[in-house]
């Protein structure tokens, strides 16, 4: 089973993936002169001995001097999210305090140091948009003007929503961390094929990276298997590539066989009951015809529903009630459609 939290972990363990997000994706952070040729890894301990507020094992620390000068330095702690959550802002509150915490006591720092500033990503890959707070005050029961805003805490994250990227602004982006975003997008089979191609391109240009090329072959491995193919997908990249079409063909028969089993059975059943009125034989024949009708559709709303999200009553009703030679031609055009419209209306008809 694909672990998000472990997979990221690995990703950004790397300190080119940092690099490239950060400068790709945090302009507040490049504009503040980051100096990424310093670019060093923390060992988080500060969740080891505090039982009541450990961080996640997923997220990552590191250290990246400024411009300014080597003792001002830019801690960029990075969060990852499947799911958006509305407490992120207090969760933030915490795991900064813990990390200064952790801070005064590695550099034993004196009375009238400063402490470095801080920045927390929040690096989101869940299908629905991110939609918490980004600012603990925006958490905090109290109007602006009351006498104790001034006491409130003022923390806040700033949040990479992949999904939320235009795919043509990625697009143009020459950088393994937009090649990671449009990844975590969902893709037709026709534009993973050609975006793996980018992805093969990248590494070619870039030979010294071995362990990224693994993680990305592992994640596009991921992308294939969440279409929904019980199918055996290799582990290398360049046999993924050589086999896509292969896969697609095989993915189509999957789903197929898939919904007519299960057509068969709901006809199967209704035939059964028709023949106790009207013969069983025939009954059960003519269910099973109907059976197989129903399986195509079947098959078509499940693979409708795993690449473009739930469907309507409307849309259901319309698969339900056409003819088997149409399902057949909207389910070989669903495999590569771009979006659901093009599915039911193709461009020229």
């Amino acid at each position: 089973m694909f672990d998000s939290d472990s997979f990221y972990h690995r990703l950004f363990s790397h300190p080119q993936m940092v690099q490239e997000l950060v400068r790709e994706f945090v302009p507040d952070a490049v504009s503040a002169g980051m100096d990424f040729s310093g670019l060093r890894r923390v060992n988080s301990k500060f969740h080891v001995d505090r039982q009541s507020a450990q961080r996640r094992e997923g997220d990552v620390i590191w250290r990246v001097p400024t411009l300014e000068g080597s003792d001002i330095c830019l801690y960029v702690l990075l969060e990852f999210q499947s799911e958006s959550d509305w407490w992120m802002a207090a969760r933030a509150q915490v795991y900064q305090g813990l990390l200064y915490q952790q801070v005064v006591e590695e550099n034993k720092l004196k009375n009238g140091a400063q402490l470095p500033p801080v920045l927390l990503v929040v690096l989101y890959n869940g299908e629905r948009r991110w939609n918490a707070p980004a600012e603990i005050t925006e958490l905090i029961a109290l109007q602006p003007d009351s006498a104790l805003w001034h006491w409130q805490p003022q923390v806040r994250y700033y949040v990479l929503d992949m999904g939320a990227f235009a795919g043509d602004d990625l697009a143009r982006r020459d950088s393994l961390a937009a090649l990671l975003f449009r990844l975590e997008q969902r893709r037709p089979q026709g534009d993973l094929s050609a975006l793996i191609d980018e992805v093969i391109g990248w590494f070619r240009e870039h030979p010294d990276f071995e362990p990224l090329k693994q993680l990305f072959a592992e994640l596009i491995r991921q992308a294939i298997a969440s279409l929904g193919t019980e199918t055996v997908i290799p582990e290398d990249l360049m046999v993924i590539k050589s086999n896509l079409v292969t896969l697609g063909e095989t993915w189509k028969q999957e789903w197929l066989a898939a919904g007519r089993a299960e057509g068969e059975l709901k006809g199967r059943a209704v035939g059964q009951a028709e023949g106790e009125l009207k013969g069983r034989a025939v009954g059960q024949a003519e269910g099973e015809i109907k059976g197989r009708a129903a399986g195509q559709a079947t098959a078509l709303v499940r693979l409708l529903i795993k690449r473009f999200g739930p469907l309507d009553p409307a849309r259901l009703d319309q698969i339900h009630s056409a003819d088997p030679a149409t399902v057949e031609r909207w389910f070989d055009r669903a495999v590569d459609a771009p979006d659901l419209h093009a599915v039911f209306h193709p461009v020229g008809e």
